[in-house]
């Protein structure tokens, strides 16, 4: 366990960057931000894993890469309406698969871009540090402890946050990935998002509905914070705007009732567990949007 002073000091890290990632957000930090003019797309290109692949969302029109005809790619490109529009996210995709093929219908996403692609969107780094990994511990361990909080003693029994390391580990991964795209596409506006919210912002469990055990809960939302003020950073300092789709999901995570939530428990058929549904997705477009020309 982790001592009391290091205690303090994750939760002022995670507190100063949770509002570096929110500065970064109101100022839009970030390649073609200084232009608030709209100006047509040209070439629209989506790229990242299954949440903006809307993994299990109908209707699936890729199998291979769970991808939805209501994905937010799809609802940015209806708005938009460019001349042209390639959509290559995937379910599983890591920043890896931005330049390695990721299964045998999935070529390196950024074969993509190309020089007259002037916007792109990008939903990575949850693989990065093993999401549905994560899941599958909490949701087993909150079985057998639902007052305690096993999965975060699982990876902090060593005195260091393994996850919040993996995160900062994944942070040239991001870097990496938004100057790639910058490379091939030189005159592109880049809008990466962070994750929305999937357990309750106030600290919160439904066991109910989730085997999240009690004092888990807390700490599970502030590791999704941390994931996403690294992709902030990561996006600001390799200009890229960040698209911030956390703030405006709170009170919509997977412990609401249907109809009200956008992000689906572990037994649902609106969308894969623990992902975006139908309204997520589009609660995801209308950020996007919001922060394209």
């Amino acid at each position: 366990m982790r001592s009391a002073p290091s205690s303090r000091r994750a939760r002022a890290a995670v507190a100063a960057a949770t509002a570096t990632a929110a500065a970064l957000t109101v100022t839009g930090l970030g390649a073609g931000a200084a232009s608030g003019a709209e100006t047509p797309v040209n070439r629209y290109v989506a790229l990242g894993d299954s949440f903006a692949s809307a993994a299990g969302v109908p209707d699936q029109v890729d199998s291979a890469c769970t991808r939805s005809s209501r994905n937010y790619p799809a609802l940015v490109n209806a708005s938009l309406a460019p001349a042209a529009h390639r959509d290559v996210t995937c379910g599983g995709a890591t920043t890896v698969h931005m330049t390695s093929s990721q299964n045998s219908s999935a070529p390196p996403q950024f074969d993509a871009l190309s020089t007259d692609t002037d916007l792109v969107t990008l939903t990575i780094g949850g693989n990065d540090i093993g999401f549905a990994d994560i899941i599958v511990r909490c949701v087993s361990l909150g079985l057998f402890n639902p007052f305690g909080s096993p999965c975060k003693n699982s990876y902090t029994w060593t005195g260091t946050d393994r996850l919040a390391a993996t995160i900062d580990a994944a942070a040239p991964k991001i870097a990496a990935t938004v100057d790639g795209i910058r490379q091939r596409a030189p005159h592109a506006r880049i809008l990466v998002t962070g994750y929305p919210a999937i357990l309750p912002d106030d600290g919160t469990n439904c066991p109910a509905v989730v085997s999240i055990a009690k004092k888990d809960a807390p700490w599970l939302r502030d590791t999704h914070k941390r994931l996403n003020a690294m992709i902030a950073t990561q996006a600001a300092e390799h200009g890229a705007v960040y698209v911030d789709t956390y703030t405006r999901s709170i009170g919509h995570d997977v412990c609401k009732p249907s109809g009200t939530r956008w992000m689906e428990p572990l037994v649902t058929d609106a969308a894969a567990p623990f992902h975006p549904n139908a309204a997520g997705e589009r609660a995801m477009a209308d950020a996007v949007l919001a922060a394209a020309p």
